[in-house]
Formats: C-alpha cells, structure tokens, sequence
C-alpha cells in the first residue's frame, strides 16, 4: 500500500484541534528541525557526516551479547544493508569504527568504536545535550498540550 492511498482513522466527531493544539504542532516540528540541524552542524565541524554520527551513536549506544552488525545498523539508520556497507567502509578508512568477525558465526561482521570515533562521539554528543537541555522548557510544554489534547479527545469518545 503506497503512502497516498492510506486513509487516517477517523473517529466519529473527534473534537476538532484548537490553535493551541496546531501551535504545539508547529513548534515541535520546529524544535526538532532545529536541533537535528544543530546536530547536522556539530558533526560537520568535526569533519564527519550527519549519517556517520549517527552511526557512532548507535553503535555506541547498542546493548546486546555481541556488538552491532551492519545488518542492525542498517536497521538503525533505515537504511538497506548495502547502504550500510558502503557507510562502514568510509567510516574504517577514517579511523571511526573497525570491522570485527564474529566468534559465534564467522560470516557475521560486527562493528567496534574505536577511540578516534569514540573521542568524536563524545564530543558531538556533549553539545547535542547542552542543545536538548536549552529546549527542554519548550518541549515541556508541547507534551502538556498533548496530554490535554488526549484528554479531549477521551471525552469526546465518551459521548
């Protein structure tokens, strides 16, 4: 089913959104353009792509028995797997990651930070916090202005 032939669920006489609710909207697609520019910026300045931090990111941040393969980073990046060779390649030329085998099944590549990678991460990651908690208040009130909205719209479904 392709994206333009999907209809939205419609309930029956949900309560229409108000300016506010529009407004919450707006802001947080703002916000989040915003700080994913931000992020896009740090990365650059440190000589790295947008897509090459995130890949730092999510094999750091990965939680598992063994280290991320490429298959999940592809995964992780909605990306197709070819894709995510590619993306490890340039990454192990630049000293970002390395390419392990896998002792429990050789045909599988895992992927390891190494400290170049690690030192950027770190970096980048610093000052997306310090961005994130700048936004915090307004993020606050978007969640606020949704909690209500799923109010209203409970009470409407009541009726």
């Amino acid at each position: 089913m392709s994206a333009n032939s999907r209809k939205p669920a419609l309930r029956r006489n949900p309560p229409r959104l108000t300016d506010l609710e529009y407004a919450a909207l707006g802001e947080f697609r703002r916000s989040m353009r915003h700080f994913l520019r931000f992020s896009e910026v740090g990365a650059l300045d440190l000589g790295i792509t947008s897509q090459q931090h995130q890949a730092l990111l999510a094999i750091r941040s990965h939680f598992g028995p063994e280290a991320m393969t490429i298959g999940e980073l592809a995964d992780c990046l909605l990306i197709k797997n070819h894709s995510a060779v590619e993306l490890v390649t340039r990454m192990a030329e630049r000293d970002l990651i390395e390419r392990l085998t896998s002792d429990e099944d050789r045909r599988r590549v895992l992927l390891r930070m190494r400290p170049h990678g690690a030192e950027i991460l770190e970096v980048i990651s610093r000052r997306n916090l310090g961005q994130l908690s700048e936004t915090a208040e307004i993020l606050a009130k978007i969640l606020k202005t949704v909690k209500r909205m799923d109010r209203r719209g409970a009470q409407g479904q009541g009726e």
